[in-house]
């Protein structure tokens, strides 16, 4: 089957098979936003079920830490704490978080379970949204649009993880590292779940820059040249962009966003290149052409 650039008539056959009336459009959106809706509430649903599970995991980066500087953790009353060779005055305890609000616990399971609901669904609401502008772009685009959106999930939970395994423990070894014999911190559950997930959030979202490159030398505003020129600066922009969205002021948890950073965007500078060699070599092709 030939393409839509050999064939000129094939991409108006495709958009013309797209088109409907207005209010057709109202009624796919109505729908549309009905099914996003409702897989929205299931996954919440189910995920405030199991509220308690999923912070007992997102805990784990402070509690390992602590685990290390105590004895015996007498709440649960198993051997999980591991600093055996740690002096009396430097054991702080069995790890806890604190609440200092009756409605705290509640509203903290409530945002567990909106936050997680919403990375369940979004494979759904991706594809609704998807299913929507789907009927207006040429068969190639539609391609794309699936790639991208899968590889856009793929980058956004990739960077999740970077941050939750590798970035937070170091992140909450700085924080704990204030704790002493006479000084040792309290954190609240509220507190605790707002850093990491902001953290998480912003890991997540810097490892869609690739993506966010390609996409953008493939409409032309950014070439490979362009971009390794810029790149000196972006080293310094990185470094700035680390010390504003990490919540600590340690250089380690800086490091540990600019560094990604830095090797993503030389590995979308890749990317770059492919995509304008190939532009290039078709806009040669057709300037030959053009002069036959």
């Amino acid at each position: 089957m030939a393409d839509a650039d050999e064939n000129p008539e094939k991409p108006a056959v495709e958009l013309e098979g797209g088109r409907m009336p207005f209010l057709m459009h109202l009624v796919e959106l109505r729908d549309r936003l009905r099914n996003a809706a409702i897989a929205f509430v299931l996954a919440f649903l189910v995920s405030w079920y199991f509220a308690e599970g999923i912070f007992k995991w997102l805990r784990q980066p402070l509690f390992d830490i602590w685990y290390q500087h105590c004895t015996k953790s007498v709440v649960i009353g198993t051997e999980l704490c591991i600093g055996k060779g740690i002096k009396p005055e430097m054991d702080w305890g069995p790890p806890k978080l604190i609440f200092t609000s009756l409605t705290q616990p509640f509203w903290v399971d409530m945002s567990v379970g909106l936050w997680a609901g919403i990375f369940i669904a979004s494979p759904v609401v991706f594809y609704q949204l998807w299913k929507f502008i789907a009927p207006g772009l040429y068969k190639k685009e539609r391609r794309m649009g699936v790639a991208f959106a899968a590889f856009s999930a793929v980058f956004f939970v990739a960077g999740a993880l970077f941050c939750f395994y590798f970035a937070l423990p170091r992140l909450y070894e700085f924080f704990l590292g204030y704790n002493s014999a006479t000084l040792i911190s309290l954190p609240t559950m509220q507190e605790y779940l707002d850093i990491t997930r902001d953290s998480m959030l912003a890991f997540g979202a810097i490892f869609e820059m690739p993506l966010l490159i390609y996409f953008l030398a493939m409409v032309g505003l950014v070439t490979h040249r362009s971009l390794w020129k810029f790149s000196r600066y972006f080293i310094v922009i990185a470094f700035v962009v680390g010390a504003v969205l990490t919540p600590g002021p340690d250089v380690i948890s800086q490091f540990m966003m600019a560094t990604p950073m830095i090797v993503l965007y030389n590995i979308s500078i890749l990317f770059a290149w492919r995509v304008t060699k190939r532009r290039e070599a078709k806009a040669k092709l057709n300037e030959e052409k053009f002069r036959e």
